[in-house]
């Protein structure tokens, strides 16, 4: 629900995406609640800031732990609100609490000062956090999405506001719930459960320094020309199309794996997961029967089965608009050889699905499909396997599945438009490394050293020796 009428308190209803039952509802809050809570995370700046990095290291290890102890209660939240199955939610959850810890370790030695010789004066650049930053959260990674900024924000001495998708709102107050019985002084880290039409109000407000956004590029745009009119610092991470690239010298099956597991990830919605599988020609067939048969081992199940490898989409609607793409496809000219047609059963299903023949001009080419459908897409040779990889508006991740090592890592480093690009294995987020695209799929960087600078003040300091006066006294 969304309602930013003054003093309107909206109401948050979840739907169990695995029967399309309504679920719980919660109170959000009126938009002057929301201006009162950003402005408090904004006061509990001023004391958190000068934390030592040890005592925030300390609380920060504590929510790990918090969150290790309740992964089976928030793994429920999850496959409640958005349909996520236990295997997935427990990983997800584990890799909360290990960014977490990551921060915690490292997050000092990630912001020390850093000398620079000018041969004279002394002269440093420090980084020092700025204040309340906005977190404007999607659905699909309900915990992860927000830890990954959430970890280095706090370690680095800002405060935190989360506005999340408004079909978690279970999750997004757990982890608030987290923090705060983690230790963290109050106000450090607030959720906030209003729509997103109040999302300007607060980026407009003083109490508020920069704002963080993963979502579609729609939603970035917006949030973007919002934080640009007040000159505040935004940091994107969007769609993506990704391509993984299935050279001739791949073995079909083991490319065929990958692919799979790349495109499959979270029902197979996930901006990083692979979407395109450019193909060369002389493999082009056996692959496809190779990812035929792999995609029908992720058959359709009930999220609370511990068995099940595909859970329902995160809606109906998002199903319906998912199986749109694919049928728009088919009347275009692509081929369906597996999956593909909505199942007669309550709730928000949709079979894995693979379409070959897919050409520009056709939805499983030229649109984001954020369900578990691939496109196989035929190329004649290298050269225009990396054409057709590079010919999408977005660029967040992308692969080369190849026996050949080198030819594989050339390819990936310096062909491939994309923030990510993996060699013989599916794209994934890693606290260690900088996670971000381009082009449509936004700007900025999170995770890694790259992720905990981006809200910081990159200071430079210079110090001289004040001159002695002229003509003075013994």
């Amino acid at each position: 629900m969304d309602d930013a009428t003054a003093g309107r308190r909206p109401t948050f209803i979840t739907v169990d995406p695995a029967s399309g039952r309504p679920g719980k509802s919660y109170e959000g809050a009126t938009p002057e609640e929301a201006l009162g809570i950003a402005r408090a995370a904004r006061a509990a700046f001023d004391g958190w800031r000068r934390t030592d990095f040890s005592e925030r290291a300390r609380l920060m290890r504590q929510a790990g732990e918090i969150l290790r102890q309740r992964r089976d209660e928030l793994c429920a939240l999850m496959t409640a609100e958005m349909g996520k199955t236990l295997t997935e939610g427990r990983a997800e959850i584990e890799k909360c609490a290990g960014a977490c810890d990551h921060y915690a370790e490292h997050a000092h030695a990630m912001l020390a000062a850093q000398p620079v010789e000018m041969g004279g004066p002394r002269a440093s650049i420090v980084f020092r956090p700025i204040g309340a930053v906005l977190a404007v959260m999607p659905w699909n990674f309900p915990f992860w999405q927000v830890f990954r900024f959430a970890a280095p924000a706090l370690m680095a001495g800002n405060t935190g506001v989360l506005k999340h998708a408004s079909n978690v709102p279970g999750c997004a107050l757990a982890i608030e719930a987290v923090f705060r019985d983690a230790g963290f002084p109050a106000d450090v880290f607030r959720t906030v459960l209003i729509g997103s039409s109040g999302v300007q109000a607060l980026i407009d407000d003083d109490a508020i320094a920069a704002v963080s956004l993963t979502g579609s590029v729609g939603a970035g745009r917006k949030v973007a020309a919002q934080a640009g009119a007040v000159l505040k610092k935004s940091v994107l991470e969007l769609g993506g199309s990704d391509a993984y690239l299935v050279l001739d010298d791949a073995d079909p099956e083991a490319a065929a794996e990958i692919a799979a597991a790349a495109r499959m990830v979270n029902g197979g919605q996930s901006c990083i997961a692979g979407k395109r599988f450019i193909v060369l020609a002389s493999v082009r067939e056996a692959f496809e029967q190779a990812l035929v048969r792999k995609m029908r081992g992720y058959a359709m199940g009930h999220p609370r089965d511990e068995a099940t490898k595909l859970g329902p989409m995160q809606s109906i609607e998002a199903r319906d608009g998912i199986h749109d793409q694919v049928r728009r496809s088919v009347e275009a000219g692509a081929r369906l050889l597996c999956g593909g047609e909505v199942p007669d059963r309550p709730g928000a299903w949709y079979p894995a699905t693979v379409l070959t023949g897919v050409r520009p001009g056709m939805a499983a080419y030229d649109e984001e499909v954020f369900g578990p459908v691939a496109a196989v897409i035929e190329a004649a040779d290298e050269a225009e396997a990396i054409r057709l990889a590079n010919d999408s508006p977005f660029g967040l991740g992308s692969g080369v599945l190849t026996a050949d090592l080198s030819r594989g890592e050339r390819i990936a480093a310096d062909e491939l438009e994309a923030g990510l690009a993996f060699v013989n294995q599916n794209v994934r987020s890693d606290v260690r490394l900088p996670f971000g695209g381009l082009k449509h799929s936004g700007y900025g960087r999170e995770l890694s050293a790259f992720g905990i600078r981006e809200f910081v003040n990159i200071k430079s300091v210079v110090v001289h020796e004040l001159p002695k006066a002229a003509g003075g006294t013994e």
